[in-house]
């Protein structure tokens, strides 16, 4: 039996599900608190227990989340006590990648929606199993093709062994592990040599195209790329597009999608699924017909606000987002809500954020999330930077509901990579509450 230490993890938490579906016997162990994660694993029936050195015996395989080490957790000391077989969350996926034709996504931003409609257009085709990092997996032994997202942090992905591999974009990030982007552009490098056959990659982005390799083909909005987009119109409907591919045109697609990032991540799953002999109309049926991952641009309607969760949280996501909403609801007030993750990339990028925040109408900001690092290490590092010099803003707890009893004709955009459930619930509850003002 597989045993997950962390099992509600999001990455952790699809790989149960894919190894449940494969067959194989899973429980795992966590934190009591209940996350969105793990409802799909009560649905397979996977027992979850509290984290207890009592869950451990010698007919386990140990899987463990990467945060977790014999230091921090009593289950990890007990195992390495028994000498039993550990692997950590990338070495067992990269065991997986062995076993089917994978197709790897990576990137800094964009991976998580590219692995989402990658899988939904091919599982409802040609079938694939897939592993998308909102705790989402599926698996048929049936299936040869396996669609990942692949995540750079500490060059975990260098563990999988794909066939092929989308590189949406390179970016400067997870700056509490990387130098510099030189560093993260060498790291890309490498999983690009050990992809087998071919590698999709954006080449409007100037960081992708310093990798140097022939198994390297372009993609995106400029006349340079072997894959591009030509005739855009963006309107509040989506998108209209051709699609160019080696200088044949595939056809016009009419999307339900927003934002020039969008098309982007788009274009290499267009191209894929035409390689794999799926029609063009029904590659546009099946894009159109996602109804996306979770906690990216998720939407709620109030009365007239809407609220969109969101996992942005670097800077080029953020403006992303902004501008998505900014087509999608050209006439209604913007009001954000951010928490900035860890006080590294606060520190890194906290004068982006504020030239970002400046421009909506209304800026609200939690207090830095720690994640795995301690404020002592950046005294001078809170959210008081930010907010200090954007003159519409202020800082609020996630319990601040009453905040926004009054919006209307707005929408609330919630960013950040934590579920801030209290927050987002709480501003529905409060509006739906309070109907007079409409």
């Amino acid at each position: 039996m597989y045993h997950f230490i962390g099992i509600k993890g999001s990455g952790m938490s699809a790989l149960a599900q894919i190894m449940k579906k494969l067959g194989f016997e899973v429980q795992g162990s966590d934190v009591e608190k209940h996350f969105f994660t793990q409802i799909e694993l009560d649905k397979l029936g996977v027992k979850i227990l509290p984290f207890n050195k009592d869950n451990i015996n010698e007919n386990l395989i140990i899987v463990r989340g990467t945060t977790f080490n014999e230091d921090n957790n009593e289950e990890v000391k007990r195992a390495k006590e028994l000498n039993l077989k550990i692997y950590d969350y990338p070495e067992m996926l990269g065991e997986l990648t062995r076993k089917f034709e994978t197709i790897a996504i990576c990137g800094t931003h964009g991976k998580t929606t590219t692995t989402g409609i990658l899988s939904h257009v091919l599982n409802n085709t040609i079938g694939c199993n897939y592993l998308i990092g909102d705790g989402t997996g599926d698996a048929n032994k049936n299936n040869n093709k396996f669609v990942i997202e692949a995540c750079e942090y500490k060059q975990h992905f260098l563990n999988y062994f794909p066939i092929y591999t989308v590189i949406t974009n390179i970016d400067l990030d997870h700056v509490d592990f990387y130098k510099n982007i030189d560093e993260i552009i060498a790291t890309f490098s490498k999983f690009v040599e050990q992809t087998k056959t071919q590698v999709i990659a954006c080449g409007d982005d100037q960081n992708v195209r310093k990798i140097v390799n022939d198994k390297i083909i372009y993609y995106g909005l400029n006349a340079d790329n072997d894959i591009k987009a030509t005739n855009i119109t963006l309107n509040e409907n989506g998108a209209i597009f051709d699609v160019v591919i080696k200088e044949e045109l595939l056809g016009t697609f009419n999307l339900h999608i927003y934002g020039n990032h969008m098309i982007q991540n788009v274009l290499p799953i267009i191209f894929l699924a035409n390689s794999f002999g799926i029609k063009k109309e029904k590659i546009e049926e099946l894009i159109n017909s996602f109804k996306g991952v979770k906690r990216r641009f998720t939407e709620s309607i109030i009365n007239t606000n809407v609220i969109i969760d969101d996992y942005a949280h670097h800077p080029n996501e953020i403006k992303a987002m902004i501008n998505s909403v900014r087509q999608k609801y050209p006439n209604k007030k913007l009001i954000t809500v951010f928490q900035p993750h860890t006080f590294s990339r606060t520190k890194e990028f906290y004068k982006e954020y504020i030239e970002l925040f400046s421009k909506v109408d209304k800026a609200y900001f939690t207090e830095i999330y720690k994640s795995r690092e301690k404020q002592e290490d950046y005294p001078d590092i809170k959210t008081s930077i930010i907010t200090d010099n954007i003159p519409n803003s202020e800082v609020i707890a996630l319990e601040d509901t009453n905040k926004f009893k009054d919006y209307k004709d707005s929408i609330i955009l919630v960013m950040s990579p934590n579920e801030l459930k209290v927050l987002v619930e709480g501003i529905k509850e409060i509006l739906t509450n309070n109907k007079t003002i409409e």
